[in-house]
């Protein structure tokens, strides 16, 4: 209600000032209505395009702001340095034409630069606060499995995320390259991968931001390690299904979201004694095992079950083995389904 008063109140304004200038006595139109005209229609371009982008980001106009206000001071200065020089060669009816050209290219310059650096620094109006890229909850930091894998899109889709998700630049460059590969089967889980990438950043349901800054530290450094300085730097966590990377970054200490504990931990509890009717679909390593598979993916192996591949038996649960890896259910043959 707020914002459609102050529409209202910035369209009669408009109305106001198109008034104003018609009826200026200097300079005359020839045309008065129509310029009258084209002021409102500006007017109502911009509330237009306000209305259209709802959600706008403090840090990107924070920067344009500051960005003008630098470049022009600058071509202030420069503008004081030059001047005498004109003056000495008699190009002073030059000076307007100078000052705007290197107004202009400051502004740009300034604005350019603060865009590109509003990871490191965060500008907000009317106050300039130096803060890290992400403030208050942590930045979750994908990896390429966790991206390639899919199931992060269903689970941000669920709304149990409310954190930033962040993609490192480094890490969609070697998506991309993954994509790019001869080999079809990379090629496929490459395209993926950008494909869940696209998902998660047109759902809405959160944030996603492409990283494009690296720290010195990271220079020569792998992609896994550079993720984890990253997740330093950003006070972050890494949400990955990669094993490797998961003890790599505990021992940096750096928090980690592993998909595959976060899927265990939602697969049933099955305790010593229940009974599961599951169909043996291969021998085991040792003598006598037989090994099926429960609808989750879960490996259950089955003692005296090597006889009866390729049937639905019944088992009595012995034991669970609980890993970053996956859940193994040991259990005993009881008798045919």
């Amino acid at each position: 209600m707020l914002l459609w008063i102050l529409r209202g109140v910035f369209l009669l304004a408009a109305v106001g000032v198109g008034f104003a200038v018609i009826n200026a006595p200097t300079p005359s139109f020839e045309y008065p209505w129509l310029v009258f005209v084209g002021i409102v229609t500006l007017a109502v371009a911009i509330m237009g395009f306000d209305a259209a982008t709802p959600r706008k980001r403090i840090d990107i106009i924070s920067c344009v702001y500051f960005g003008i206000l630098i470049g022009l001071f600058l071509s202030m200065v420069v503008g004081f340095i030059i001047e005498p020089l004109m003056t000495q060669f008699q190009i002073t009816q030059y000076m307007y034409s100078v000052q705007l050209v290197i107004g202009t290219m400051f502004c740009y310059f300034c604005i350019s630069m603060l865009v590109q650096t509003r990871d490191d620094f965060r500008f907000i109006i009317p106050y300039v606060e130096f803060s890290k890229e992400v403030k208050g909850v942590k930045p979750y930091l994908l990896d390429t499995s966790v991206v390639i894998d899919g199931r992060i899109a269903d689970l941000v889709e669920t709304g149990v995320f409310d954190n930033t998700l962040v993609m490192p630049r480094f890490v969609l460059s070697e998506l991309q390259a993954i994509a790019d590969s001869s080999d079809k089967m990379r090629r496929s889980r490459g395209r993926r991968g950008l494909d869940i990438l696209n998902r998660l950043r047109t759902g809405g349901v959160v944030e996603l931001s492409i990283h494009d800054r690296e720290t010195p530290e990271m220079a020569g450094q792998a992609v896994d390690m550079k993720l984890v300085l990253l997740a330093k730097h950003l006070s972050g966590k890494v949400v990955t299904g990669d094993y490797n990377l998961n003890k790599v970054a505990k021992i940096h200490g750096v928090s980690v979201i592993n998909l595959n504990d976060v899927a265990n931990s939602l697969k049933p509890v099955y305790l010593p004694g229940e009974h599961l009717d599951v169909r043996i679909v291969k021998p085991g390593e040792e003598m006598g095992q037989g090994v099926g598979y429960l609808d989750d993916g879960t490996m259950i192996v089955v003692e005296g079950g090597r006889d009866h591949v390729n049937h639905n038996v019944r088992i009595a649960v012995t034991s669970v083995l609980q890993t970053s890896a996956g859940r193994m259910i040991f259990g005993k043959y009881e008798g045919g389904v």
